[in-house]
């Protein structure tokens, strides 16, 4: 048999190699290399993270005791993950878009980004699953003492496995978890190291597995027989059981905190899901496939002891199958780890995003506003927070003693979690969703699981308030846990989840019905019901004056120097003020509050932005607990004023449209007039000169030639026409094909002016830096040299000067590489600059010349589809044009 001595030198092992496959992964992942880590293979064994001690070791207890009713612990997920994928998407969408941290950040976003929701959240995570922990504790605990002596290190009476076990996982997170403060960069070594354990786990359940069917018993043949013969086979089943625990473990997918990181948080590409619809779900079969076998087996065979959560383990033991045993026991020590890991970085995230920082930022608010350093405070909240989530657990752990009423603790913590179910499908359904609902339904569900479920599970264990649980508070025998509104549960489990969720989502529906949204609610409701027509952040903040330094020195703060540095520069490029701040604008605003949610939390930051600005729509209290009075009052006093401005920039939104609209009218006119004329002219000339072509007799020779030439050029004129227009229909439909090849820019440009016949052109004047314009490119030249011609022709063409000139300038930022075309005439008139690259516009300033208004639009669909973009920048001067290429381009080529 395995001594624990040796046990302990391969779980030592077994520690470092995962520290070695996180390091390898971060280093990899760093240098580009590690592309495997963004593959949906990956991501779908992050997801197994589900399958905890509880599956691995309880599953097979579950079989033995209850039948097939442990089948309902994969069912849940499996129909979630396949007939609510769409659900899955919409959620993934969200978090990306919105760039949340966790389910609470999910929650306060939706909810206007209420900090106090956030916080309640946080709590009832926090507190459903640190019993969660423990179990997991628990469970390498007692696979530990299978190997060890009695009173020895790793017995059953030993607490020492478990406070090791709790101090190794909080430093292995710490490190792996808290390394960047932008939760968005994302962990590529805590990932590694959770997909790796995924593969140990499934490979020692299906070895067992194997075993056991053709070791112990002579194939699936008779082990079928002997399954059927097992007191399993004759295990009534309960269908409200099954289908309340279908639906548990399917919410707990959604809602446990673990399962949102690996599935929202740690996503970085949508597309993942497509696989993980089908590749999670053969996860899960593969690892209850042979969870009955191996009961059967437990319950047959001589020393696999009286527990049987331990089948897994002690039926190898028992055959003296000690290399299989060791795996089995690595395969459960993977599935706590695993489990404990992403569970503490997720809590210490919520706790820290949600109640340490805003904390911090209520008591800094009476002094400097930008005093102390964010980021320090911020990753120590989180490491500090992992260190104490372990800590409870294992507090928790010792308070219990372990006993066998933590195995019931699993389907606790999935109802526990379970509270944040309505407010998360209403909010995301349900535009009407409310804040109050919101926080209604989760305080009063999270108070009955506690009082009906939670509160008798620790005075089971540890003793305590047993009399008022038994007999009701104050004596009211009704409020008594045992007889729940006078009812007599035979399943306390199913009582509690139906009164819980069924009170939670009658008061969030109540409540949302009977409270009117703020603004920024209502803004977020409609980004999050429709994420799929717009995927990015509603603006919601007014420009504010002379705000930028303060601006700065908090996202340096929060950001560090570099990244924030780089932040401003690009924004304050893209504003024209090189060199300079930005200008706090609307757009400047929401971009920062989007990158700060990040690193601390979307209530947060968007409080950190409203406290700089002035322009809080949720103060920094509101953080932290339900605004008294006063401040109820203040809040509708400020939604008001939200509502009124909104609805003047909505009517100021809506005449711009009508003058777009009457604008569009007069050209549509202008258009068929143009159309027509472009049209008549030609075949008349085609079929007049035809005509007298057909009269030889009356034509010369060299008659005959001229107007055989004079019938040629109108036909190339008719058809160049018709080809603009065919283009830009092929172009719209997305059929067109692109020759993507190697280019460098200035070929490009030289072909560009020399088709335009631009090159022996006195009348225009082109300057141009040739040497910036040596940049290699990865396009389709043909295309790209198209939008080049049309530009310079239109310069040609419009502008007005007395002598023209078009200067063409090549431009470098983050963005990409951009190519700036910019005449000096008098540039386009300011209410038509809307209606430039509309099709079929004619401007003031075309003034008879020949075209049918069809050149921008076509080269903005070729822009389009060469992933750049064709803007026109207005200001003083000239007519001012950029042809933005993606820096995609530049690195391919």
């Amino acid at each position: 048999m395995l001594s624990l001595d040796g046990l302990i030198a391969v779980c030592v092992l077994y520690v470092l190699g995962l520290f070695a496959i996180a390091f390898w992964a971060e280093k990899s992942a760093q240098q580009g290399r590690a592309t495997w880590l963004n593959s949906p293979i990956t991501y779908t064994l992050s997801l197994s993270i589900y399958a905890t001690a509880w599956t691995f070791y309880g599953a097979v207890g579950s079989a033995a005791r209850s039948g097939l009713e442990f089948l309902t612990i994969y069912l849940g997920p499996t129909l979630v993950f396949v007939g609510w994928f769409w659900v899955l998407r919409k959620v993934v969408r969200i978090g990306r878009a919105q760039r949340v941290t966790s389910i609470a950040d999910m929650i306060s976003s939706r909810y206007g980004k209420s900090g106090g929701l956030a916080a309640l959240v946080t709590v009832l995570a926090v507190v459903g699953t640190t019993p969660y922990i423990a179990l997991q504790l628990q469970s390498v605990t007692l696979s530990f003492s299978v190997f060890a002596q009695p009173g020895a290190f790793g017995s059953a009476g030993s607490g020492a496995t478990a406070a090791w076990l709790a101090a190794g996982l909080a430093l292995f997170t710490i490190i792996f978890g808290t390394r960047s403060l932008d939760l968005n960069e994302r962990h590529p070594g805590l990932v590694s190291a959770i997909a790796f354990e995924a593969i140990v786990k499934l490979a020692a359940i299906l070895a067992v597995g194997s075993f056991v069917v053709w070791g112990v018993a002579d194939g699936p043949a008779d082990m079928l027989a002997r399954i059927e013969a097992s007191a399993i086979a004759r295990e009534p089943i309960n269908g409200a059981r099954w289908l309340g625990l279908t639906v548990l473990a399917g919410a707990a997918i959604l809602c446990l905190p673990r399962m949102f990181q690996v599935l929202v948080v740690e996503n970085s590409d949508e597309r993942h899901l497509a696989v993980a619809g089908w590749a999670f779900p053969l996860y899960l079969m593969l690892i209850s496939l042979f969870v009955v076998p191996i009961a059967v087996a437990g319950m047959s065979l001589p020393g696999t002891g009286d527990n049987p959560d331990l089948y897994v383990l002690t039926v190898p033991l028992s055959l003296n199958q000690d290399a299989l045993a060791l795996l089995v026991f690595l395969g459960g020590f993977s599935a706590a780890t695993s489990m404990v890991i992403v569970a503490a970085l997720a809590l210490s995230t919520m706790v820290s995003n949600h109640i340490v920082v805003p904390l911090w930022l209520q008591l800094n608010q009476s002094g400097k506003v930008m005093g102390g350093d964010m980021r320090r405070v911020a990753l120590m909240a989180r490491r500090v927070s992992i260190a104490g989530v372990l800590l409870l657990g294992l507090l928790y752990y010792r308070q219990s003693g372990g006993t066998a009423a933590l195995a019931s603790i699993g389907l606790i913590s999935f109802l526990g979690v379970a509270q944040v179910l309505p407010a998360l499908m209403g909010g995301i359904l349900w535009r009407g969703a409310t804040r109050v609902g919101a926080a209604l339904g989760i305080g009063a569900g999270f108070a009955i699981w506690g009082w009906l479920l939670l509160l008798p599970n620790v005075a089971e264990t540890g003793g305590l308030i047993a009399p008022m649980l038994l007999e009701g508070p104050f004596g009211i025998a009704w409020l008594s846990p045992a007889t729940p509104l006078g009812l007599q549960a035979t399943d306390s489990l199913l009582t509690a989840m139906v009164l819980s969720l069924g009170v939670n989502t009658a008061l969030f529906i109540l409540g949302s019905l009977f409270s009117f949204p703020s603004p920024l609610e209502r803004l977020q409701g409609a980004q999050f019901v429709n994420v799929f027509d717009h995927s990015r952040a509603l603006r919601g903040w007014r420009g504010a004056v002379g705000t930028a330094d303060d601006l700065l020195i908090m996202a340096q703060r929060i950001m560090g120097s570099a990244r924030a540095g780089r932040l401003f520069a690009d924004v304050a490029e893209g504003q024209g003020r090189d060199g300079d701040l930005p200008e706090p604008t609307p757009e400047f605003l929401e971009r920062l509050e989007r990158e700060l949610a990040g690193s601390v939390g979307a209530a947060t930051a968007h409080a950190m932005v409203a406290q700089i600005t002035g322009a809080a729509a949720v103060s920094v209290r509101d953080l932290l607990a339900v605004a008294d009075e006063t401040a109820q009052i203040m809040e509708y006093s400020s939604q008001l004023e939200a509502k009124s401005e909104e609805l003047a920039q909505t009517a100021r939104r809506l005449r711009e449209a009508n003058a777009k609209l009457t604008e569009l009218s007069v050209q549509k006119d202008a258009f068929l007039s143009q159309i027509s004329h472009e049209l008549r002219t030609p075949m008349t000339s085609i079929r007049a000169f035809s005509e007298i072509l057909m009269q030889a007799e009356l034509v010369d020779d060299a008659a005959q030639a001229r107007f055989s030439r004079i019938i040629h050029d109108e036909s190339l004129r008719l058809t160049r026409l018709l080809d603009d227009l065919l283009d830009l229909s092929v172009l719209e439909n997305g059929r067109v094909t692109l020759n993507m090849d190697t280019a460098v820019l200035a070929d490009v440009m030289d072909r560009a002016i020399s088709a335009a016949g631009a090159e022996g052109d006195t009348r225009l004047i082109i300057k141009r830096d040739r040497a910036a314009e040596k940049v290699d490119l990865w396009t389709d030249a043909d295309r790209l040299s198209q939008v080049f011609i049309n530009l310079i022709s239109n310069a040609q063409k419009y502008c007005d000067a007395e002598a023209p000139e078009l200067t063409i300038s090549v431009v470098r930022s983050g963005q990409g590489l951009a190519v700036e075309f910019v005449d000096n005439g008098s540039g386009i008139p300011a209410r038509q600059e809307a209606l430039i690259f509309e099709k079929f516009a004619r401007l003031d300033t075309a003034r008879g010349a020949p075209g049918a208004g069809l050149g921008l639009a076509i080269s903005r669909e070729v822009m389009t589809r060469l992933d750049g973009k064709l803007s026109f920048l207005p200001g003083p001067g000239g007519a001012r044009f950029r042809v933005t290429l993606p820096m995609a381009a530049l690195q391919a080529a």
